[in-house]
């Protein structure tokens, strides 16, 4: 009896060991936020909205409208309000939006009242980093808000016409340079489970639907994203082939096979020596968990946060009158990775509409 209770805690044991051992290696094989922060990370911007005020040096709103099949977004959705968080109360930024039944004073785009939202802009402009967002998506009134698209992204843009006679121009870009992440965009066909993550590249994209269920129980998380660039040898580009203009240098010959630098400037490193500025990949996380990982078509130019809520026809039908989500805290490092583009990407988003909702020229 007690030989064989030996030889079972022996067998047992062993077993404890070994189980042990699988349970630390998974636990070390799993990325962690901090292994993707790299020494000298600055933080740059920290937002709690403590102050009860929305800072016009820090932050702007829109009245636009883009997409289709929703009436813009409007500057007297986005406010400060009072919420809890972690079981305290405090500030937070609230981005309302109107559903379908709404019937209140609020206008949109040619005067509609239904399907507008409201979305806040960074003034100022990132690039490679760790962007940190701790949202709540709904309200007590409509905790699940289905047909609004609560979203987080970076965006930049500029429009350069493709016969424009300038280093720039380039006739494979039809509508300019873009810059663009989204981490996420919810809802898509009413399914707030699964988020958008998406990358825009000039006029490259990329996406993929990943798991967003742990975000939608009308609690706040922390959404994060780490987008980091690098720059990429071109060793086949000679002096004769590029042009500089704002800092950068641009191809000039047609012969350059597009998909070796899709749009992005060079940097010269000496006499027909250069390398391109490129996005490496970009990292998402949601509560500390690595949801996603993208390596394609990501940006390398500079862009401004948004943060909001608005109401493409993909989101489909908003049977209620208003939602929200909630915004208490924003905080953005810098990496200042080598593949950062800064400066060619400078102007501040453009309101398209006026306080009536009638359409203005941009």
């Amino acid at each position: 009896m007690k030989v064989h209770m030996r030889r079972e805690f022996r067998k047992t044991g062993m077993s404890v060991v070994l189980l042990g051992l699988m349970n630390t290696c998974f636990a070390e094989d799993q990325p962690t936020l901090q292994s993707f922060m790299p020494e000298g990370a600055q933080l740059v911007l920290e937002e709690d909205w403590s102050t009860g005020k929305i800072d016009p040096k820090k932050w702007y709103v829109l009245r636009k409208r883009w997409g289709r099949d929703n009436h813009g977004v409007v500057p007297e959705n986005v406010f400060i309000a009072k919420d809890k968080v972690g079981g305290k109360t405090q500030n937070v930024l609230t981005c309302r939006g109107h559903g379908d039944l709404y019937q209140g004073p609020i206008k949109g785009w040619k005067g509609n009242t239904t399907r507008v939202g409201g979305v806040i802009v960074s003034k100022e402009f990132f690039a490679s980093g760790r962007f940190e967002v701790v949202m709540k998506i709904g309200s007590p009134e409509v905790p699940r808000p289905i047909g609004m698209v609560p979203a987080i992204w970076t965006y930049a843009s500029r429009w350069i016409k493709a016969d424009q006679k300038t280093p720039l121009s380039n006739p494979k870009i039809k509508n300019g340079y873009l810059s663009e992440i989204d981490f996420p965009e919810f809802g898509k066909g009413q399914d707030l489970e699964s988020g958008l993550y998406n990358t825009f590249m000039n006029n490259e994209h990329d996406s993929q639907t990943l798991s967003t269920k742990a975000a939608i129980d009308g609690q706040y998380h922390t959404f994060t994203t780490i987008w980091r660039t690098h720059l990429v040898p071109m060793d086949d580009i000679a002096d004769t082939q590029v042009a500089e203009a704002e800092n950068f240098f641009w191809i000039q010959d047609a012969k350059v096979p597009f998909a070796s630098y899709r749009g992005n400037p060079l940097k010269r490193l000496g006499k027909d020596k250069y390398a391109r500025y490129a996005g490496k990949e970009v990292s998402h996380f949601i509560d500390g968990k690595l949801i996603g990982t993208f390596k394609t078509f990501i940006p390398a130019m500079a862009s401004q946060l948004n943060m909001g809520v608005w109401f493409p026809g993909w989101g489909g039908a908003a049977p209620w009158t208003t939602s929200s989500v909630s915004i208490a805290s924003v905080r953005v490092w810098q990496f200042k990775d080598s593949g950062d583009v800064r400066g060619i990407l400078t102007e501040d988003i453009s309101n398209n509409m006026n306080e009536a909702g009638t359409p203005v020229r941009q």
